[in-house]
């Protein structure tokens, strides 16, 4: 705070010679006036003393016989002149002021948050249609009216909050929690778990309904695995009747699986000419202004890199610049090579293999070989699997057989 306060007043770098430095600096002492970063090489002295203690030097320095002169001037008093000097310069620092007063008027940013049903989209329309955009003056936002309007608008959000921070307008919003649904068991007229494939039962655990197969039997894809159908019997164990649930088991079936894909011979690579053409663009809020030519080659890549200042950021003021480059290539035709093939081959079978696993399914043995046919490579296996089976069926009811 004092090194602030020296630079405001404004100071100076002096060097003290002659007969009696010691004797000034005494003197100086004795009148109040400060002196500080002193440093002495042989006979000389080195110190900084305040304007106001400069211009009171005169009789101390004629009565030490001393010299004074003065290396260095520092602070406002001396920068201020030196500013005014370059018109430019304060010309330019006057016009950024006056744009930074200028945009803190206008709301440059719309941050919406707590919505989870309500999309961004929705949302953005609704504030349009309500003449809430970036780019208002903020004295013609009526806060209070907002949030009345979002509430009466959107039925499922409960509490609403919008507040100005600067020149970005926050609103958050607290939509309805998700209802509690508490599972109800009602009745039902039973479903039955069917086999997926055609295979052996190695595992079978049943929680509710008949089971119709044991470990060890061979099924058909079709078959029915658990019947949702359960009888009931007389005490002379003749059968009365049915009743009906849903059937739940955990069954895993070991059967066979097929996998094939197919990589043709040859494709297409992407190669780059050296041609490029460079555009510059400016864009402020959704307008865009720039010298882009419409196709600038017959086929090419574009790379866009965009910037702003870290000042129109902090304002969220929407203006942008960037330039778009746009590189010309050529479409060649390449063949792969066996090495290439039985790679990009593979990758397709680890993908296979990872989304078996990922459904619970266990590999027991694999097969596999990579051929070719008249126009591509072909990978192609069979892999002997134990897989969860069971997909719900509607259970035949009795009275349906019947008839």
């Amino acid at each position: 705070m004092l090194e602030l306060l020296k630079y405001i007043r404004g100071y100076l770098r002096i060097r003290v010679s002659g007969f009696s430095p010691e004797r000034f600096m005494n003197l100086c002492s004795n009148k109040g006036i400060l002196l500080w970063n002193i440093v002495r090489e042989g006979d000389v002295y080195y110190m900084n003393v305040n304007l106001k203690g400069f211009w009171s030097l005169k009789p101390i320095v004629k009565k030490s016989g001393t010299r004074v002169a003065i290396l260095e001037k520092y602070g406002l008093p001396f920068f201020i002149p030196k500013l005014f000097k370059r018109k430019v310069f304060v010309g330019g620092l006057l016009l950024a002021v006056a744009f930074w007063i200028w945009s803190s008027f206008y709301i440059w940013d719309i941050e919406l948050a707590g919505n989870y049903q309500i999309t961004e989209d929705v949302f953005q329309s609704f504030l349009e249609n309500s003449q809430v955009t970036v780019g208002m003056r903020k004295d013609a936002l009526d806060i209070g009216q907002l949030e009345k309007e979002i509430r009466r608008q959107f039925a499922q959000i409960t509490w609403t909050s919008v507040k100005l921070s600067g020149t970005r307008l926050h609103i958050d919003i607290k939509e309805n929690d998700a209802p509690i649904t508490i599972e109800t068991k009602k009745e039902t007229d039973g479903t039955d778990l069917i086999s997926d494939y055609e295979g052996t039962i190695v595992s079978m655990i049943v929680r509710s309904g008949v089971p119709k197969v044991t470990i060890g039997d061979t099924v058909e894809a079709g078959a029915v695995l658990v019947e949702g159908k359960v009888p009931i019997y007389n005490d002379d164990s003749t059968l009365r009747g049915y009743f009906y649930v849903d059937a739940d088991a955990d069954i895993v079936l070991e059967h066979t699986r097929s996998f094939a894909e197919s990589l043709p011979f040859d494709y297409i690579k992407k190669e780059y000419t050296g041609r490029e053409k460079t555009n510059y663009y400016l864009r402020v809020g959704s307008s865009e202004w720039g010298f882009a030519d419409k196709k600038p080659f017959l086929v090419y890549d574009s790379v866009i890199r965009e910037s702003r200042p870290l000042i129109l950021e902090k304002l969220s003021i929407p203006i942008y610049w960037g330039s778009n480059t746009n590189r010309e290539y050529q479409n060649v035709e390449h063949e792969y090579t066996l090495k290439e093939a039985q790679e990009l081959l593979k990758e397709k079978l680890v993908l296979f293999l990872t989304s078996l696993e990922e459904k619970g399914v266990q590999i027991i043995e694999k097969d596999v070989k990579i051929d070719t046919d008249s126009s591509s490579w072909v990978i192609s296996g069979e892999f002997l699997v134990q897989e969860p089976v069971g997909v719900v069926q509607e259970t035949v009811r009795a009275d349906q057989v019947d008839k």
